[in-house]
């Protein structure tokens, strides 16, 4: 099925597979999420959901353009085997890939999003430097995709564990000559994510390496070119659990020095409380980031959507009712990307809606809930390219958490 979505955005889906491509910029983008179509043991579950994800890129006139990955899979014995035949499919073409223990809800060995950028029609120059890190050029914008970021094996605790993968981060970008403050996006990766560690909660001791690591960072200053510089400027971010007791990092980060034109603006919700001005009865340093960063050109915006969940304020709303969670986590999107709140941004005409969605994620806290959780989805989002993976929120009453990537265009 093909569903047309105003003048840049088509969505397109098939058995096993559902894409979006964004003409965006005379570049095409191609965002694609594939889970395989039939059984069988690892290998033959990836080079199946590889396959199709490289004909749909084929079909799109698009070979060789996947730039970015994330690679769903149930246990952590699984990630070193997957890694070895994703490096085998890919040869020189190694997309930036991170591989998040989050067991893939239909019950598959794995599940992939992967995100192109297209080589068809505008100039594009990708550089990859193994599995890690890939920079895209184009339009006089550098891109830097990191994946897969983990601590060093002497770091021990969860406060020191992410004061040393956010370090390794720092270095990874500096090597490919972009600094730390140009991200735009991140993902945390927690695994047990609400337990504790000598009686502190892994998440709050997250929040507070997070945010001894930021001080005095100044994210994207002068990318908000003739608006005004909010107070506190944070990446748009999702922390979210997964198996295990390990962490992980990934980012996306741009650099925009010979186009002042380009605007970076994080958006805060009309209907949430900034998560950087939580109180301290949910986490003694609070999580800092944005509830979503759109980068606009002209008359276009992409917004990267943050992990968003059902809180109003900064009370968890409808607890226990996971249907009622997903429809209110998505009415938090449609509020967060709308024209009203980009307007009251400074960024007037380049709103979006839930149909300018062109990927999401929604991770559910129980198995058990993933039918409802994905009834709601496809009753108001339609054939949007979805990941559904299991994995633990943030807090325990949120039984879902939701984040994508939006694109509108200025009539």
């Amino acid at each position: 099925m093909i569903t047309e979505v105003g003048p840049m955005m088509r969505k397109v889906s098939r058995d096993g597979c559902g894409y979006s491509v964004v003409e965006l910029h005379d570049v095409r983008h191609v965002l694609a999420v594939a889970v395989p179509r039939g059984g069988g043991d690892l290998r033959a579950q990836a080079v199946d959901a590889l396959g199709t994800i490289e004909a749909v890129h084929e079909e799109e006139s698009t070979r060789g353009s996947i730039v970015h990955q994330a690679v769903f899979v149930p246990t952590p014995e699984l990630v070193a085997p997957c890694r070895r035949i994703i490096r085998e499919f890919y040869g020189e073409e190694q997309p930036a890939t991170s591989y998040v223990v989050q067991p893939p809800c239909d019950g598959k060995l794995l599940a992939i999003e992967a995100l192109g950028v297209g080589r068809g029609m505008g100039e594009v120059q990708i550089e990859r430097f193994g599995d890690q890190a890939v920079r895209v050029t184009h339009n006089a914008l550098s891109w830097v995709h990191c994946a897969n970021v983990t601590p060093s094996e002497g770091a021990s605790g969860v406060y020191d564990q992410t004061l040393s993968a956010m370090s390794r981060m720092r270095a990874m970008l500096a090597k490919h000559d972009i600094g730390f403050d140009r991200i735009v996006r991140m993902w945390n990766y927690l695994g047990s994510i609400v337990e504790d560690d000598d009686g502190v909660q892994r998440y709050k001791e997250m929040n507070r390496a997070r945010t001894a690591f930021f001080e005095g960072v100044p994210f994207l200053e002068g990318c908000q070119v003739g608006l005004s510089r909010p107070a506190e400027v944070y990446p748009a971010a999702t922390g979210i659990g997964m198996q295990g007791r390990g962490l992980m990092l990934g980012c996306i980060a741009l650099a925009t020095e010979d186009r002042p034109d380009i605007v970076a603006m994080p958006l805060e919700n009309p209907n949430q409380t900034a998560a950087f001005q939580y109180a301290a009865a949910y986490s003694p340093k609070s999580p800092k980031f944005a509830r979503a960063m759109a980068l606009s050109c002209g008359g276009f915006a992409t917004i990267f959507v943050s992990g968003t969940a059902s809180i109003i304020g900064s009370e968890t709303v409808h607890p226990g009712d996971v249907e009622a969670q997903t429809h209110q986590t998505l009415d938090n999107i449609a509020a967060l990307i709308g024209e009203p709140n980009l307007r009251r941004h400074g960024l007037p005409g380049l709103g979006a809606t839930l149909d300018s969605m062109g990927v999401i994620r929604v991770y559910i806290k129980r198995q058990e809930d993933y039918q409802k959780a994905r009834a709601v989805c496809r009753a108001r989002l339609g054939d949007l390219p979805m990941v559904f993976a299991i994995a633990d929120v943030c807090r325990p009453d949120l039984l879902v958490e939701i984040e994508g990537i939006a694109f509108s265009r200025r009539a």
